[in-house]
């Protein structure tokens, strides 16, 4: 049997929840003010592509460490398409990843990039079940 997960969920009132983490940290969920709640808090299907984005960047973060690559800067754009029937669900999602600085390694970067998507991120592999994935790499030279 695999590691598994336990997230605790506590209603706070209203829209609003607290989430805690598996590493002890807590986040607040809510809803916009047009479906009732304050927005003080993430929404739960942008939280999934903040854990998308998270996971591989996580996974290219350690590669350009482990193979030495310099890179100034480094973030994901996620855009992702919802449905328009209920439930509502990404089935589409082109996720960007930007490169900045002045010596990049092209394509040490992109087989990083690769190594995350196709091999190592679990999100992604989440995601590809209900989900259109477009990658794309944009290099910023400095």
């Amino acid at each position: 049997m695999g590691t598994t997960n336990h997230i605790t969920t506590k209603w706070l009132g209203k829209m609003a929840f607290e989430s805690t983490n598996p590493s002890g940290h807590q986040l607040r969920i809510d809803a916009s003010p047009d479906d009732g709640g304050e927005g003080s808090g993430f929404r739960p299907k942008a939280l999934m592509l903040s854990g998308l984005a998270g996971c591989s960047g996580l996974d290219v973060a350690m590669l350009i460490k482990k193979m030495k690559l310099e890179v100034d800067d480094f973030q994901i754009e996620t855009i992702a398409n919802l449905t328009e029937e209920h439930p509502k669900y990404y089935d589409g999602v082109v996720v960007e990843y930007h490169f900045y600085g002045s010596n990049l390694n092209e394509a040490k970067l992109q087989r990083a990039v690769d190594l995350s998507v196709e091999k190592y991120c679990g999100v992604m592999e989440m995601f590809r079940r209900f989900a259109k994935l477009e990658i794309k790499m944009v290099f910023h030279t400095l």
